[in-house]
C-alpha cells in the first residue's frame, strides 16, 4: 500500500481547516483519513508533503461545459467542425482542465462527448470525469437548430443534439440518449440569442413532462437550459434537477427551485466575456448584476458551472473563472461549496467533491489561500492534482 500524506491548511468541500491532514492510497485511489493536524494516523514510510503558504482542496468540478473545439464561435461554427477533429481538440481541453485542478465536468452537448467520457474511463487520455449527456435535446427550429442550413443538413452537422416534436418523439429522444451511454438529460426549454435579442420557450407542457418523465423512469437527471419567467417555471414545475443559465429568475421562482430541491448553474463568465455579442442586452445585464442576489437570498443552492465550450471567445483551462465570478455573490467559501461538494452532488457524483475518509482521492493543492483570494484556484497557481490518487 503506497501511502500519500498532505498537509497544510485546507477545504475539505464545506469548510477550512487552518492546519488539516489528508491521508491517501494511491493503489485504491482513495481517502483513508482527514481531519485536523494531530488527528490522522500517519503510518511509518508514508510519503509526506507539507503544504507551505498554500492550501489543499478537492478537485473542483464544473457542472456546465461544452467540447465545440471551433476557431469560431456560434452554432453555425460548431456544427461545421467535422466529429473526428472536434473530439481530438477536446481531448487537448480535457489535458488542460485537469493540470488547472478540474477533475470532473458534466458536459451538456458535444460532438463525440461519450467517447471522451469513454476514453477518460479507460485511461486512453488524461482527463476530468466526464458526465455526458451524450446529445442534447432541441425541438426543430429551436435554439441548437443552425438556420444557416437546410433542416435535413442542419440534423446531420449538428451531431451533439437530437431534435424531437411532441411527447413521444421526446421519450423516444430521451431513451436514444440512455442508449448512447448519457449520463444526464439536457434539454433546451428556451433559446438564446442565436435569433437575436428575442428569447422564447421552448417545448410545450406536454414535452416537458415527456422529457423529465421518462429521464427519471431511466434513473437519468435533468438538466434545463432556460431563459424567462416562463421557461424557467415550466422545468422547474416538471421536476427538473437543474437549471442552467436561469436569465430572469424571479424571487418566486428562486423560492420554488428551493423548495424542490433545483440546482441553480448560472453561467455568469460566459455572459461577462467580453467577446459575448449581448453582454449590453438587459436581460445579461440583469443576470450579472440581480439573478445571482435573487438566488442567494431566497437559499437555493449553487451549483458551479462556466458554459465555457471550448472554442475562440471561450477557451477552456481558465474555468476558475466561473468560480471568481460566484464569489463576488456568494462570497469565497460558498463559491469553493458550490464547485466542489455541491456540484458532485449535481452530478450525482459518488464519494467525490470532499476530503473525507472513503471518498475519491481527487486533490488539488494550490499556492495561496482560496478563502482570502480566490485568485488562488488560477491555474498557474496549482501545484499539484491528483485524481483517484495518481498526481497529474
Amino acid at each position: 500500500m503506497a501511502i500519500l500524506i498532505f498537509s497544510g491548511k485546507a477545504f475539505d468541500g464545506k469548510r477550512f481547516y487552518e492546519d488539516a491532514t489528508v491521508k491517501v492510497d494511491s493503489k485504491s485511489g482513495t481517502i483513508l483519513g482527514f481531519g485536523e493536524s494531530g488527528s490522522v494516523e500517519e503510518p511509518r514510510g508514508s510519503k509526506k508533503t507539507k503544504v507551505e503558504g498554500g492550501t489543499i482542496l478537492p478537485g473542483l468540478i464544473d457542472a456546465h461545459v461544452h467540447f465545440y473545439s471551433s476557431k469560431g464561435a456560434g452554432v453555425n461554427e460548431w456544427a461545421s467542425v467535422p466529429d473526428t477533429l472536434a473530439v481530438l481538440r477536446g481531448a487537448g481541453d480535457m489535458r488542460k482542465l485537469l493540470r488547472a485542478g478540474f477533475t470532473a465536468v458534466r458536459e451538456l452537448g458535444t460532438k463525440g462527448g461519450v467517447h471522451l467520457a469513454q476514453a477518460v474511463a479507460e485511461g486512453a487520455i488524461d482527463g476530468p470525469e466526464v458526465v455526458s449527456c451524450a446529445r442534447a435535446l432541441a425541438q426543430t427550429g429551436g435554439d441548437d437548430d443552425p438556420p444557416a442550413f437546410s433542416l435535413e443538413v442542419a440534423q446531420q452537422l449538428t451531431s451533439y443534439t437530437y431534435f424531437c416534436d411532441g411527447p413521444w418523439e421526446c421519450r423516444k429522444a430521451v431513451r436514444k440518449v440512455a442508449r448512447d451511454g448519457g449520463r444526464v438529460v439536457k434539454f433546451y426549454a428556451s433559446g438564446a440569442f442565436s435569433r437575436g435579442t428575442e428569447v422564447k420557450p421552448n417545448f410545450t407542457l406536454e414535452e416537458t413532462r415527456a422529457i423529465v418523465d421518462e429521464s427519471k423512469r431511466l434513473g437519468l437527471k435533468v438538466a434545463a437550459h432556460a431563459y424567462g419567467e416562463e421557461a424557467i417555471g415550466r422545468a422547474v414545475s416538471c421536476g427538473v434537477d437543474s437549471i442552467e443559465h436561469g436569465l430572469g429568475l424571479t424571487p418566486r421562482l428562486a423560492s420554488e427551485m428551493k423548495r424542490k430541491g433545483t440546482r441553480y448553474v448560472p453561467t455568469l463568465v460566459t455572459y461577462a466575456n467580453p467577446a459575448y455579442k449581448n453582454r449590453c442586452n438587459e436581460m445579461v445585464k440583469r443576470h450579472l448584476s440581480d439573478d445571482m442576489l435573487v438566488a442567494k437570498e431566497s437559499g437555493t443552492e449553487v451549483a458551479m458551472g462556466s458554459d465555457i465550450v471550448g472554442d475562440g471567445a471561450r477557451p477552456h483551462g481558465r474555468n476558475y473563472e466561473e468560480i471568481a465570478e460566484e464569489a463576488r455573490f456568494l462570497g469565497n467559501r460558498e463559491a469553493l461549496v458550490a464547485a466542489t461538494s455541491r456540484a458532485a452532488d449535481c452530478l450525482g457524483l459518488e464519494k467525490a467533491g470532499m476530503l473525507r475518509e472513503g471518498y475519491r482521492a481527487d486533490i488539488v493543492v494550490v499556492r495561496g489561500d482560496p478563502e482570502k483570494d480566490i485568485q488562488a484556484l488560477a491555474p498557474e497557481r496549482v501545484i499539484h492534482v491528483m485524481k483517484s490518487g495518481r498526481l497529474v
